[in-house]
């Protein structure tokens, strides 16, 4: 229930700080996170996730893959759990996405995302 709420505070505080920073803002603090030393507990990706998809079923708006990464990664990395937000595009037609890996696997993801979109970058 603990990480609902985190999720779901995090959801509301990326949109604030998406209201007054540029994107270069958001994406050095991703950058700036350090994975937490305490070691991560078993299946602390799987309640991760979880926590994520029931606090955007329960927050005011829709959050897109860069608001959702940017929370997954926040909470992963805070409960010990090396993550990379990715940022990555398809050509034609042209669509950009974000989502989080861990240990080179995407996370939380409905479809295979590196046969989609080619990565612009890690952080």
């Amino acid at each position: 229930m603990i990480l609902f709420f985190q999720a779901l505070f995090t959801l509301f505080a990326y949109d604030a700080l998406s209201a007054v920073c540029r994107f270069q803002t958001l994406y050095s603090m991703v950058r700036g996170w350090k994975v937490t030393g305490k070691p991560a507990g078993p299946g602390v990706v799987d309640r991760v996730c979880t926590a994520v998809n029931y606090a955007c079923v329960w927050y005011p708006k829709q959050a897109l893959c860069l608001q959702r990464s940017f929370v997954t990664t926040y909470l992963l990395r805070k409960h010990g759990v090396s993550a990379n937000m990715v940022l990555g595009a398809q050509k034609m037609p042209f669509k950009a996405h974000a989502w989080v890996e861990v240990d080179g696997g995407a996370v939380n993801e409905r479809s295979n995302v590196h046969a989609t979109y080619a990565v612009w970058d890690r952080c």
